[in-house]
């Protein structure tokens, strides 16, 4: 066969086309391919929800990747343990009663994992904004407004499109934007926290970060879900640093909210 230019034009565009056609109305959107995004796509995949991350970033894992001060290596606890094997990964147990695994085979297997699951990763995409429907001080969050990374980077006048679903994932991070986009829109909006409003990441103390990021993975919004650092954001809780365990906790708590709500 001989090899020509248009030829990989063609099935390049009409490949991605093809895929993101499939992805305009799924049940679940998650926003960041972070280990709580990653996390809840490959348990909601296998329980056989329709599942797309969007992750504005043009490679996923969100901080693993550097583990901590850049060293490869992150650390997590036994309660997550069993998380990372259902995965392929072989946790080593240190002296200290805690687990250590590479952060680069980390991220790769959780994505394979979750690609292999039936979700889709989508790369490049920036989510500016939610699909509502209701107004007032109860808006039930139906969906996502897109656009490409590089457009929001470059300052292009140029309009999004959306992407519908049952529920939203905010797993964005320490930023939260999802949230944020929300409750500006909706100032009349109140959170499921103490405040009603987004109260703001803490300074670090692992051990009570650790277990409030699970406890406060949840619904804050009609449809709308916060898990991993943006729940410590959005709840007011302390940062962790590279230790993971509780990521990985809240992608499974978040999925399992969610699978039972869709039911």
């Amino acid at each position: 066969m001989e090899l020509d230019e248009t030829l990989i034009t063609k099935t390049i565009v009409e490949s991605f086309t093809r895929d993101f056609l499939k992805i305009t109305d799924v049940d679940v959107v998650i926003v960041g391919a972070g280990p709580s995004g990653v996390t809840a796509a490959r348990y909601l995949a296998e329980k056989g929800f329709s599942v797309v991350v969007f992750e504005r970033n043009l490679y996923v894992g969100g901080g693993m990747w550097g583990g901590g001060i850049m060293f490869p290596k992150i650390v997590i606890q036994e309660a997550a343990k069993q998380i990372l094997e259902e995965v392929g990964l072989k946790p080593e147990k240190t002296s200290r009663g805690v687990y250590v695994v590479d952060s680069v085979e980390a991220v790769s297997r959780f994505t394979v994992s979750a690609i292999e699951a039936g979700a889709k990763i989508m790369v490049g995409f920036n989510v500016e904004d939610v699909v509502i429907r209701g107004f007032k001080d109860k808006p039930k969050i139906c969906g996502v407004v897109l656009n490409w990374t590089a457009v929001e980077k470059s300052g292009l006048h140029v309009d999004p499109v959306a992407i519908k679903s049952k529920v939203v994932v905010d797993s964005t991070g320490h930023e939260a934007s999802v949230v944020r986009t929300a409750v500006k829109k909706f100032p009349e909006a109140k959170l499921q926290t103490k405040t009603g409003e987004i109260m703001g990441e803490k300074p670090m103390w692992v051990e009570v970060g650790e277990a409030e990021v699970v406890k406060n993975t949840c619904e804050v919004l009609p449809g709308l879900y916060v898990a991993g650092m943006a729940a410590t954001a959005v709840f007011g809780s302390p940062r962790m640093g590279p230790i993971f365990g509780g990521m990985f906790l809240s992608g499974k708590k978040v999925a399992e909210l969610i699978a039972e709500k869709l039911k």
